[in-house]
């Protein structure tokens, strides 16, 4: 076995199928190209490079981008099957076949770019063209896959070249070490990219300065290295450089489906996307068919009740505090970002099953009775029909039976497409998270001033949210609590929760116990509904956000005084402080044991 393949099998290189034009360069070793004077032409590193994208292309689930699946990981949502997901009920160990997943192809992103980088390195003279361009983009992307892993390794190793033979049992690397030799990579490329790409999909300066910024407050915010201030200061600086360089789109449901992802607002603010196409060779994934109704998908993957309470009234006041919410119709008044995330009972749903005329659905949501209303397109009428969330032989999968009374509505608000072959882009970074990484660095830092709040108030306005309130004004506690927040309600679904849960140490409060939802309805003795849950609920019926000052700081809801009269599942759930770090993957530590493992696994 040559060299190369020790080396990738060590590292657990999984080498993901292309379906860019570069596929048989993709198929080939990358580092033979290295060493035999492969990269001396701006077409070879672009080859390059285009193979470096292609491994971003992570199924964590079926034909699924991976930082859908990100957020299926934390409390704010799960996976159908009960008690699988971290922290409920002991799945995550060494032996973890999507730990293992994340760890390989990481490693394989950090791989190739080493490839192209270090094979380019003897002709930097020569090389002409956008070579430099693209050289700058690999390590973008390597420090992208880095922080990946640093968020859920903590320390790893540190490749700077392609992995030897004398790696084989190579030792993992400080957190610092590693954020800090990133940092240094991305600043001295900065200049060789344009503020934004020519092509879409491909990183840009504003997306180098954005991972960045999140290396930072990552770093900052776990404090590595005892250089917390330090890294916080890196993260606000680096998000301003790029404040007023990009701007909101008009629409917050524009991002998230194929018509609205053409407008050139969504373009401005959709800094970095993983992307899909129906053109030539199709290129599609599925996130809506798994997380719709089983009417008219395969119902896999669920919303939590936390993430729902967490959004405000419209008043910007938290639903315990608010005169505008009804425990009964917990859909009204809220900040619109509810409505453009989630779908829940009574709600009218549309999709598209093949992507044509004859595939159009709409349907009512219903999480209690037997039939719905399903629209007929043909006739232009509604009528009655089979509900297949409660009566059909997959109904345990549903919102109202695996789930707790939510959809994502986030990537499935999709009309023309069909949902099981999407072409909509997925999202890795926007400008909000520049906004809202800038206001979160310069509250940790007590650095409150006109701009944290006017950062904060571009991402609540978009929304016709209010501005930040007068009592938050100054007050650093407070300010944390709103940044908090917003990340959460604009950023469910997208991936960065689940680095925000490791961040702000907060697993314990999302993962304490049982998941709550919807209120159960009366039942008569042959099962049938006497009575729908939402007209039994009484005014006090409002969860308890003040259990303790951490719960009331990270808006985590507490439902114990009307539990059992609530929709529960994942009742062996529990959390361990070591979930905070993924282990490292046992076939990795058979190979290498000298990489060690985290503490407690």
């Amino acid at each position: 076995m040559n060299k190369l393949k020790i080396s990738n099998y060590i590292l657990g290189v999984l080498l993901i199928s292309s379906t860019l034009s570069c596929k048989d360069f993709l198929d080939r070793e990358p580092t033979s190209y290295s060493s035999s004077g492969f990269y001396q032409s701006e077409a070879a590193v672009e080859d390059g490079v285009s193979g470096v994208y292609a491994s971003l292309n992570i199924n964590l689930a079926f034909n699924l981008p991976f930082n859908i699946m990100l957020d299926h990981w934390t409390g704010f949502a799960f996976e159908r099957a009960e008690n699988t997901t971290i922290g409920a009920g002991g799945s995550l160990n060494p032996d973890n076949a999507s730990v293992s997943q994340w760890w390989t192809a990481s490693f394989n992103t950090v791989s190739r770019a080493n490839a192209v980088l270090v094979g380019a390195e003897p002709y930097l003279d020569k090389l002409e063209g956008k070579s430099k361009q693209y050289l700058a983009e690999a390590r973008v992307l390597r420090a992208f896959a880095y922080c990946n892993l640093v968020t859920a390794f903590g320390k790893v190793p540190l490749f700077e070249k392609p992995v030897s033979q004398e790696d084989y049992n190579v030792e993992r690397t400080n957190e610092d070490v590693i954020v800090d030799f990133l940092l240094a990579d991305l600043d001295a490329c900065l200049n060789d990219l344009p503020w934004i790409a020519e092509n879409r999909g491909r990183v840009d300066r504003a997306v180098a300065y954005g991972i960045k910024a999140r290396l930072a407050l990552l770093a900052g915010s776990l404090n590595f290295g005892g250089k917390g201030p330090a890294y916080y200061k890196i993260a606000a600086e680096s998000a301003q450089a790029v404040i007023g360089q990009r701007q909101l789109a008009a629409n917050f449901e524009d991002l998230f489906n194929k018509a609205g992802q053409q407008k050139a607002d969504v373009r401005n603010e959709s800094l970095f996307e993983i992307i899909y196409s129906d053109k030539g060779i199709k290129k599609t994934h599925m996130i809506g068919f798994g997380q719709v109704s089983r009417n008219y998908g395969q119902t896999g993957r669920h919303p939590s009740q936390i993430l729902a309470d967490t959004y405000e009234c419209k008043d910007g006041l938290r639903i315990d505090e608010s005169p505008l919410y009804d425990p009964k119709k917990p859909w009204a008044n809220r900040d619109p970002r509810f409505r453009y995330t989630l779908w829940m009972h009574k709600d009218t749903v549309e999709g598209n099953t093949n992507g044509t005329e004859t595939g159009r659905v709409k349907m009512i949501l219903d999480v209690y009775q037997p039939t719905t209303q399903i629209f007929n397109f043909a006739t232009q009428t509604w009528n009655s029909g089979v509900n297949a969330d409660i009566n059909s032989g997959a109904a345990w999968t549903s919102f109202a039976n695996a789930g707790v009374g939510y959809m994502w509505k986030k990537y499935s608000n999709e009309k023309v497409e069909s949902i099981g072959a999407q072409t909509c882009n997925s999202i890795i970074m926007r400008y909000p998270e520049i906004l809202l990484t800038y206001a979160e660095a310069k509250i940790e830092l007590n650095e409150l001033d006109g701009s944290v709040y006017d950062a904060i108030n571009q991402v609540r306005n978009r929304s016709k949210m209010p501005n930040v309130s007068a009592d938050r004004i100054g007050n650093q506690q407070k300010m944390r609590q709103l940044v908090r927040r917003e990340r959460k309600v604009e950023f469910a679904l997208e991936g960065l929760h689940f680095s925000d849960m490791r961040r702000w140490k907060i697993g314990d409060l999302e993962n304490e116990g049982p998941s709550y939802g919807y209120p159960l309805p009366t039942r008569a003795a042959n099962g049938s509904v006497l009575q729908e849950g939402y007209d039994l609920v009484t005014p006090d019926m409002v969860p308890n956000f003040k259990k303790t000052a951490r719960h009331d700081l990270n808006d985590i809801a507490n439902y114990d005084a009307y539990k059992s009269k609530l929709k529960v599942r994942d009742l062996n759930r529990f959390w361990d402080d070591k979930f905070y770090l993924f282990p490292i993957p046992q076939r990795e530590l058979d190979l290498a044991p000298a990489l060690g493992q985290n503490d407690g696994y």
